[in-house]
């Protein structure tokens, strides 16, 4: 994908090539939505609203990280959500489909190549840290859902939220201190071959 060039198209008005660039970011956007609203409709809700709001102010973008650029337009989306809806947002712990049937592990802890077992243990992983996500301030949970889920580096994350480098660094060292703090309480729910830095390292 040439992302420099379809950026280009776009900002001159090309539905096709806005298209292409939804598709290659779609995953990471909704996922991100997903991690800060704690609900799947939601996420799904703020993830049109933020496209939208993508495409209307595109001709803005002057360079640099357009994933930057698209996180920022999407955590603005959710935090103007959790403004209306004024509650603190919450991750399910075994998230349901619209059948009632509980979804399958998440892409970024699933591994096809798994056992049951240890399927089973990744699922248990999966709740202690997104119970951990749950109880950290909405700024230490936004950096931690770019950098350590999203893989952005603290450059882009900075760009992303318009904070100093510096305080990104901080937020992410808090709150991976508060992660491992509140994951020695789920110290006998995790799998005997997960050390407690293993366990965050699967962020």
């Amino acid at each position: 994908m040439n992302e420099q060039a379809l950026i280009h198209d776009a900002q001159q008005g090309s539905l096709d090539a806005f298209n292409a660039l939804v598709l290659h970011y779609q995953d990471s956007v909704f996922n991100t939505a997903l991690r800060i609203l704690g609900d799947e409709d939601l996420a799904a809700d703020v993830t049109q609203d933020a496209f939208i709001s993508a495409f209307k102010s595109i001709a803005s973008f002057r360079g640099g990280s357009f994933k930057a650029w698209l996180m920022r337009t999407v955590t603005n989306a959710c935090y103007d959500e959790l403004r209306r809806r004024k509650r603190r947002p919450t991750t399910p712990l075994e998230p349901e489909t619209d059948d009632g049937e509980e979804m399958d592990t998440p892409r970024w802890l699933a591994d096809p190549g798994m056992t049951p077992d240890q399927e089973a243990e990744a699922n248990e992983l999966e709740h202690a840290i997104q119970h951990c996500l749950d109880n950290l301030p909405l700024e230490f949970k936004t950096v931690v859902v770019m950098a350590d889920i999203q893989g952005m580096d603290y450059i882009e994350v900075a760009g992303a939220i318009r904070v100093p480098l510096g305080t990104i660094k901080s937020r992410l060292a808090r709150a991976r201190l508060r992660l491992r703090e509140c994951l020695q309480g789920f110290a006998e729910l995790l799998p005997a071959n997960y050390r407690l830095e293993e366990g965050l390292n699967a962020l």
